[in-house]
């Protein structure tokens, strides 16, 4: 039985509605003046647009280590099998490999290092837990698209997340440049959260993690969204990690150039922003997808031993 009020409830109008986000955005006194290894300047900046940019934070040693640890994942027939690897819907290739944190040691190890992990507690005011990790896949020639969505909105509605404090960290693992499917934030959106239409099947998430059809903006909303703050696609080198807030309006192109793009996600979650009954009535999405085994993290000082 779901006992907290929905301050955010969605899929559940005819129509769709734009209201302003009634969290914080950074929670430990706007986090300004705080420990972390972010700046005054870089926190204002998330405060303001939503995400921030973190050039070349890993060595390109590490990420060829990532790489080698996805390519052996990716050969395992048991991994293959897994429901936490996702196909593409068209070329049956991979799409996503979910819980990544789990099924690697090294990215296990990689999400508690320091150099991340400590930025998403400044940012969230507290201790944090991993609420999803998975790889995006976009191969050259053949990556699909992620279509434009919240992340919130589908955590709250499907995994019954209350409230806004989660931060997503993606770790660039191949260059992303203009051409190849880069990441495309709306600055500004998360400071609104946009109520979608439509009730959500069962099981929906069989379907949404190969290409998503409830839980995304109409084009109205979203149209009015790009008119208040544009859209930027911040791209660099392998190594490079982007922070972006849980309700920040994100998405990508599909990829026909001929280089690949490959991104890790990690997404970090209060430990006291845990999991509810999900809001939007259905049965909780399984483990892989939403983590309801809290394990705080413990920072360390570097993934590689």
């Amino acid at each position: 039985m779901q006992l907290l009020e929905d301050i955010y409830p969605s899929r559940v109008y005819d129509t769709p509605r734009i209201t302003l986000r009634r969290d914080p955005v950074v929670w430990a006194e706007s986090g300004r003046g705080t420990t972390g290894p972010l700046t005054d300047e870089q926190i204002t900046h998330f405060i303001e647009n939503g995400y921030l940019y973190i050039p070349e934070l890993f060595t390109t040693t590490e990420v060829k280590a990532l790489l080698e640890a996805i390519t052996q994942l990716g050969a395992d027939p048991e991994i293959q099998q897994n429901p936490a690897c996702v196909y593409e819907p068209s070329s049956g290739t991979v799409r996503s490999l979910f819980n990544i944190h789990r099924l690697s040691d090294l990215f296990g190890r990689l999400v508690a290092d320091r150099r991340i992990s400590t930025a998403a507690m400044q940012i969230l005011g507290s201790g944090v837990y991993i609420h999803q990790s998975r790889v995006n896949l976009k191969p050259g020639f053949r990556g699909e698209q992620f279509y434009w969505h919240s992340d919130f909105e589908t955590w709250h509605v499907e995994d019954g997340m209350p409230r806004m404090r989660a931060i997503s960290c993606s770790i660039l693992l191949t260059d992303n440049n203009a051409f190849n499917g880069p990441l495309m934030i709306v600055p500004g959106s998360h400071t609104k959260f946009v109520s979608c239409v439509g009730k959500t099947p069962d099981e929906h998430y069989k379907q949404s993690l190969r290409k998503q059809e409830y839980g995304v903006p109409d084009n109205d909303s979203l149209t009015q969204l790009v008119k208040d703050g544009g859209i930027v696609a911040p791209t660099g080198k392998a190594g490079s990690v982007l922070l972006f807030d849980c309700n920040v309006m994100h998405g990508s192109s599909g990829n026909i150039s001929p280089w690949p793009r490959s991104n890790m996600f990690c997404v970090y979650n209060s430990v006291e922003n845990s999991l509810r009954e999900p809001f939007g009535g259905t049965a909780a999405r399984p483990e892989f997808i939403a983590a309801r085994r809290i394990k705080p993290i413990i920072p360390i000082d570097s993934f590689e031993l």
